[in-house]
């Protein structure tokens, strides 16, 4: 890529960004105090869009299978957890300080420093040498000081999956192979935040860790693999945007056999927005060692007693929210030189799944009875303030796939007009046929 397209490509970023502020997508925590770094609030349209993505994950994941069981742990567990896992004493990144400008960086990302504004008659930094940096969270349990109330914020949701192994097999009745999975938060004291949402410090994990016997690791890690690549192209992501790249051998964790990275091409490059691993027979092992409870599975019809191997995949719920978002986010030049801006989301994950316009206030009773009908199933919006065209600007920034308006021939024909958000085109749709028909376009095979 050439540098003017690089930096085409990070305009483009900073449009997103600033899009996302001023919708009430995504904004700086702590806003009103200039903000604190690594951390985001999602707004009125960023949480339904989040929601909605984590809805339709758990149910491809969970509901629509009989073989994985659904978990929601506590975000902090107990410290030999971590311990068992190498958190504690291998979960680090090389940092390095510039003495000059006092600011930290990651040691393998140094290209990305950028120049030092602090050094007289130079723009190198004075960097230190290379530490390591660990990246758990600590806090503390209880009123006491002492060592034994040293707790840790989860760096990752699946080790409570592998504590509550034995627990949600026996209350599930379930046989191997079988899957755990969860949606929840997790926490890394990022030396260098960066990239909007891509990398915080409090991010939203969506993870399934599937054990299974050790003869069947190639199988169920094809099967999982594929089913997630699905899932990314079911949300509309652009296939040129999307591929999958192998770990090399010197990428591996120490305990997995093989991990392949799904990636999307973001404006600042590809990076992962989910993994999918064959991590061993690693962490039961470790935790049946570490907590002296044994976490081995007997066959019921072999009677052969083993450790369960686990495949699991993981993705970024922040990451994947923002590949949505860059790959929604088009300004397109209309006639007569006007241009839009339009999230072309796909309708599942769209916050706003209809916006109910009424061409004047005074129809805003009929209008108001039929945004209370669809409002039972849908997030619905109601809108009656500007000219039409104004109101149909502000549902394209938002991304709703359908404004319906309600105009004055609506109440002799019983139909309303419905505008296509992509296209723009317009159709007169029964009132009465309306919900079935927004049923047939927002949820195809319910």
């Amino acid at each position: 890529m050439t540098d003017r397209g690089r930096q085409e490509r990070l305009e483009r970023m900073d449009e997103l960004v600033s899009l996302c502020a001023r919708r009430g997508f995504v904004f700086p925590s702590s806003e009103i105090y200039g903000g604190i770094n690594g951390f985001w609030d999602y707004g009125p349209l960023g949480v339904e869009l989040r929601n909605n993505l984590k809805a339709l994950w758990w149910q491809r994941v969970v509901r629509e299978r009989d073989d994985v069981e659904g978990l929601d742990s506590s975000i902090i567990c107990h410290p030999r957890t971590w311990e068992a896992s190498g958190h504690v004493e291998h979960f680090s990144d090389p940092m390095v300080d510039c003495r000059a400008c006092k600011k930290r960086f990651r040691a393998d990302q140094l290209d990305e420093a950028g120049p030092c504004s602090s050094r007289e008659g130079s723009s190198e930094h004075d960097f230190t040498d290379p530490r390591d940096f660990n990246l758990m969270l600590e806090t503390r349990i209880g009123a006491s000081e002492d060592s034994a109330s040293v707790a840790w914020l989860r760096a990752e949701t699946c080790q409570p999956i592998f504590n509550d192994f034995r627990r949600v097999r026996e209350v599930a009745r379930q046989k191997l192979p079988f899957g755990i999975a969860q949606i929840g938060k997790a926490f890394r004291n990022e030396i260098n935040p960066r990239n909007f949402i891509f990398r915080s410090r409090e991010f939203e994990q969506a993870e399934m860790e599937f054990f299974c016997h050790p003869s069947e690791r190639d199988k169920w890690f094809g099967h999982w693999l594929a089913e997630r690549v699905r899932f990314h192209r079911e949300l509309g992501l652009c296939e040129d945007r999307l591929r999958t790249r192998p770990h090399e051998e010197d990428e591996l964790a120490h305990y997995a056999k093989q991990a392949v990275d799904v990636e999307y091409q973001f404006p600042f490059g590809w990076q992962e927005i989910e993994g999918i691993h064959d991590r061993g027979e690693w962490d039961l092992s470790r935790h049946s060692q570490y907590s002296g409870k044994d976490l081995a599975y007997t066959d019921p019809d072999t009677k052969e007693r083993f450790i369960p191997l686990v495949i699991e995949t993981s993705v970024g719920i922040d990451r994947t929210c923002l590949a949505v978002l860059c790959d929604a986010y088009t300004v397109e030049e209309l006639e007569g030189g006007q241009t839009r801006c339009v999230l072309r989301l796909h309708p599942a994950v769209a916050p706003i799944k209809a916006a109910v316009l009424p061409l004047s206030k005074k129809l805003a009773e009929p209008a108001r009875a039929l945004y209370e009908q669809l409002r039972r199933r849908w997030n619905v919006f109601y809108d009656d303030s500007g000219n039409i065209g104004r109101r149909y600007r502000r549902q394209d920034e938002a991304g709703t796939p359908f404004c319906l308006t309600y105009d004055f021939e609506s109440p002799d024909d019983g139909r309303v007009t419905v505008r296509e958000r992509d296209a723009m085109s317009q159709d007169r749709v029964p009132v009465d046929g309306l919900v079935a028909w927004l049923c047939e376009r927002l949820e195809p095979g319910a």
